[in-house]
This record gives C-alpha cells, structure tokens and sequence, in this order.
C-alpha cells in the first residue's frame, strides 16, 4: 500500500475504533469499558488481521499525535467555566496534588522494592503516574529507560480510567472535585478523558492535577526518587 493509503486508513480505523468505543461505554456506562482500552484493542485486532506493521502504522499516527497539543488546550474551556469552584478551593487543591504526587512516586519505590523487583525496573516505575514526556525526561535524569517507562505510564493511566472511578465510588467520595483531582494526578490524560465523560468539574479538576502534577513532579522527582530507591541501602 502507498504512504496516502497508509496515512488514510491509519486514521480511518483508529477514528471508528474510539468511536465504536465510545459508543459501548456511553450506553454501559462502565469505566472498566473504556473508550480508550476497547479502541486500542480494536486497532491492534485490526491491524493484526490486516498484516499490517508498527511502522506501516506510523503515517497515521503522527498526524494524530500532532493533535494531542489542541486537545490539551481545549481542557481550558471546561477550565474556564469551573474557575468559580477552583479559585474558592484552590488551596486544598493544590495541597491534594502535591501530597498525591509524592505518595504515588513513594508508594510505589515501596511495593516494587518489597517484592525485589530489578532496579532498573522500579526507577522506570517511579514516575509512572506523570504525563508522558516529562516521564520521559524524567527517567533520562534518574537513569531508567525512557521506553520501557512510557509503556508503563500508558497501561497506568488505562488502569487508572478503569479502575479509578469505581474504587473511588466504593470508597463513596462523590465530590466532583475530589473525583477530578483524585483521578487526574494518578492517571494523567487517560484518566482525563474518562473524567471529561463522567461530568464537566470532574473533568476540569483532572485537567488541572495532570498539569500541576506534571510540573510538580518535573521538580521533586530527579531528586525524590533516587533517594527513596537508595533509601536503607
């Protein structure tokens, strides 16, 4: 096939997939049926029974990573029209990110190094909870490997849209701004994009912790977690 009909169907089968997707989790309404999740099952499915090739794929989603600044900037909109509920919190708010964000990277050093893992592997672990290219930049400082933490920081944010809103429903926290918070600074932008279908705050405040958490992290993490996984030894 031509790079135009690579590029053309590239785009056409990821676009069906979300929306069949997304189709099946407004009707359920079950996070566990993330629009995400069932989309990229649906296009490795597809490309899998096509013969098609990770490079073959790339065409397509270039143009489509190309759109991921717009829609981060598009999060201002429901910003914007919640600012009225962030400023008059925005103390607890900010409080909650920033203990959010240093339990998350602690807790985790914690388990992976109780169970023995690798050393390698649990510095790739560490900043799994932040958006994608300050993990990255975050592993190069720390000596992890850049690869093996994005794939890692993708499946935590999958697990984290899935799973996120129903533990927090057990755990019966119903505010939509401790939803939002709660899910956006432990799940980055896949747990925004489930927040954003969960209501209009939960989604704002989400976009708000991906941000902050982000550059939180960005500043504590090179220096928080080499000392936790060298911590005792």
């Amino acid at each position: 096939m031509t790079h135009l009909s690579l590029l053309v169907i590239g785009i056409g089968i990821t676009v069906a997939a979300y929306a069949g997707g997304r189709t099946v989790f407004l009707r359920t309404r079950n996070a566990l049926l993330n629009p995400v999740f069932l989309g990229t099952v649906t296009v490795i499915v597809t490309w899998l029974a096509l013969g098609v090739t990770v490079d073959d794929y790339a065409p397509g989603k270039e143009v489509m990573t190309s759109l991921l600044g717009p829609a981060t900037v598009a999060l201002a909109v429901p910003l914007y029209r919640q600012r009225q509920r962030v400023w008059a919190r925005l103390s607890g708010i900010l409080v909650a990110i920033g203990a959010g964000s240093v339990v998350t990277i602690a807790a985790v050093i914690g388990v992976a190094r109780g169970l023995g893992l690798d050393h390698m592997l649990v510095l790739c672990l560490a900043p799994k909870s932040v958006t994608t290219p300050i993990a990255i930049e975050i592993a190069r400082l720390i000596g992890g490997n850049p690869a093996l933490t994005t794939g890692l920081v993708v499946t935590t944010g999958m697990v984290g849209a899935m799973v996120g809103p129903g533990f927090l429903t057990l755990l019966r926290i119903d505010d939509p701004v401790a939803r939002g918070v709660a899910v956006g600074t432990t799940s980055h932008a896949t747990g925004t994009a489930q927040m954003l279908q969960e209501g209009e705050t939960q989604g704002a405040l989400s976009g708000v912790a991906m941000t902050v958490a982000a550059v939180f992290s960005a500043v504590i993490a090179p220096i928080l977690i080499p000392w936790l996984v060298n911590l005792g030894d």
